[in-house]
């Protein structure tokens, strides 16, 4: 396959100053796309010089993904400067972590605001565009949207209760902009990356001195193109993990009992049927174990 497959598309980088953001958007020149890339942080000029060592075009951004101006004016620049926008990868995110009981409102809502609303703001302007777009021309667009979660957002850790929402909104912001732009072109899905950078070095601790590490962001960039190419048309709307030399295919949340009752619950008889599936009152039954009914 033709390295530059993006050859001709531009593209949309949020949180691009550094770790994860940083390696997608010079992944992505190297594929041949022309870059806005954005972060709140001036180091975006060091990325903006890598990027343009990869023979690529690419313009600078700086402001917060939170607010709606920042968000409109990525799309306007991207139009601006290239005549186009094809590609929107959103990466901006931020951690504040601590017990549920110990967390400020504040700590809640800066993490709600840039990993949440900053996907949501930055989607609106890109699917406004595109819809217009495929108005214009009488038929849908090239447009491609990916989104990082994190596998947070199912695991739900104790001491992030905040990030795990903010990652569980992405992935359900994904599925419906999927599902609610799909007609006019806009493929949409969403990425949970395990990789080392300086927001996950406490969880994921240091990288090995030697060989290659399962967890650097060059196992993840891949995928970022691939799903930004043209190759992958037919794949919207998911989820999927990536770490490694692996990609796990995320399946939305299903059933995983049905219990029934003749006419309408009482407490006895939920005590008896949903209790025992969970198991006796006597323990507590952690979240996601499989208990079968006794």
């Amino acid at each position: 396959m033709n390295a530059k497959i993006l050859d001709g598309r531009t593209a949309i980088v949020t949180g691009a100053s550094e770790g994860l953001g940083r390696a997608e958007a010079v992944a992505l020149a190297v594929a041949g796309a022309d870059l806005v890339i954005n972060a709140r942080s001036a180091r975006l000029d060091d990325v903006a010089a890598e990027i343009r060592a990869a023979g690529a075009n690419v313009v600078t951004c700086v402001g917060d993904v939170g607010e709606q101006d920042t968000a409109d004016r990525l799309v306007g620049v991207a139009i601006e400067e290239f005549g186009r926008l094809d590609i929107l990868v959103n990466n901006a995110g931020i951690i504040r972590d601590r017990m549920v009981f110990n967390m400020s409102a504040d700590e809640w809502d800066d993490v709600l605001r840039v990993n949440l609303r900053g996907t949501f703001l930055t989607t609106r302007a890109a699917t406004d565009h595109w819809r217009g777009r495929a108005e214009q021309l009488g038929g849908p667009v090239y447009a491609r949207i990916v989104n990082t979660s994190s596998e947070a957002y199912a695991s739900g850790p104790p001491g992030a209760a905040n990030y795990a929402a903010s990652k569980a909104g992405v992935v359900a912001l994904t599925m419906s902009t999927a599902r609610g732009c799909g007609s006019f072109g806009v493929r949409a899905n969403a990425l949970c990356p395990r990789a080392r950078t300086s927001m996950t070095g406490e969880v994921f601790g240091p990288a090995p001195s030697s060989g290659n590490d399962p967890l650097s962001a060059a196992h993840v960039t891949p995928l970022v193109v691939y799903l930004a190419s043209p190759a992958a048309e037919a794949i919207t709307g998911r989820v999927l993990g990536v770490y490694g030399n692996r990609i796990d295919v995320m399946s939305a949340p299903a059933v995983e009992a049905s219990l029934r009752t003749p006419t309408r619950w009482e407490h006895e008889e939920l005590h008896e049927v949903l209790g025992g599936y969970f198991g006796s009152s006597s323990s507590v039954a952690e979240p996601g174990a499989n208990r079968m009914p006794s």
